[in-house]
């Protein structure tokens, strides 16, 4: 049995089958002695046709999507992943949108050596299922008055990439990618280093796999690895 903790039915909606020419009639007409009566066929188990439909995007993207760590991926794309995570929500405003993060540098050296990069997703957390997110505090959001420049740099930047990264996640929203030149990528460092910082107050790190699509990859440099951010369709324990 697959264990989920997350799955997009937005993300699940933007795979349409192929139309067939055999396609089933939306009524049915019973011809009888006093007229005809149309009879419309009745509504499919939702439930069930969201497992069979979820079932075809897995084996479609099992042979499409790209290992998040390979270096040719690019935003926009479907990658499938495997790694510890820790599935977080911040405080306040943005306690909508979920966070799934990887172990902090030297928390897991054999997981940093496998894939030579990290990996942070954002989502919904309308799409968990039944897993409560740690909530942690994040870093400050908002501007202040009077900071220097570089607590003002710092604050506005982290601030514009966790609004826009929740753009996806509202309650009206619908699972796009988010265009990577809304990004700073400051702003996103700075974030994975806020939860990083606070790994021991989100819990142990848990095994998970699925499949998401890339919002945006930032290169490796000196002091920091390659980073890819995406925004997941499935979640579920390895």
């Amino acid at each position: 049995m697959r264990e989920f903790v997350y799955v997009s039915d937005s993300k699940l909606r933007q795979f349409l089958p192929k139309p067939s020419r055999l396609s089933m009639p939306a009524a049915i007409r019973l011809n009888t002695p006093v007229g005809g009566v149309d009879l419309e066929q009745g509504p499919p188990d939702s439930e069930r046709g969201r497992l069979r439909r979820l079932e075809k995007v897995d084996r479609h993207l099992n042979d499409r999507a790209e290992w998040f760590g390979d270096p040719a991926v690019r935003p926009g794309g479907w990658v499938w992943f495997e790694a510890p995570l820790r599935c977080v929500t911040l405080r306040g405003e943005y306690q909508h949108m979920v966070l799934f993060a990887d172990p902090a540098p030297g928390e897991d050296e054999e997981y940093g050596r496998q894939t030579g990069c990290r990996l942070l997703m954002h989502g919904s957390a309308r799409h968990l299922l039944g897993y409560a997110p740690v909530s942690v505090e994040g870093p400050q959001l908002m501007d202040i008055e009077g900071g220097s420049s570089i607590g003002w740099s710092f604050l506005t930047s982290v601030g514009h990439v966790v609004r826009t990264l929740s753009l996806g996640s509202g309650p009206a929203a619908v699972d796009a990618p988010v265009p990577s030149t809304e990004l700073h990528g400051a702003g996103v460092r700075e974030l994975m280093a806020a939860l990083d910082t606070r790994h021991a107050q989100a819990g142990g790190a848990a095994l998970m796999q699925g499949y998401a699509r890339v919002t945006t990859v930032l290169p490796a440099s000196d002091t920091a690895a390659r980073l890819v951010v995406a925004s997941p369709l499935t979640v579920e324990y390895a």
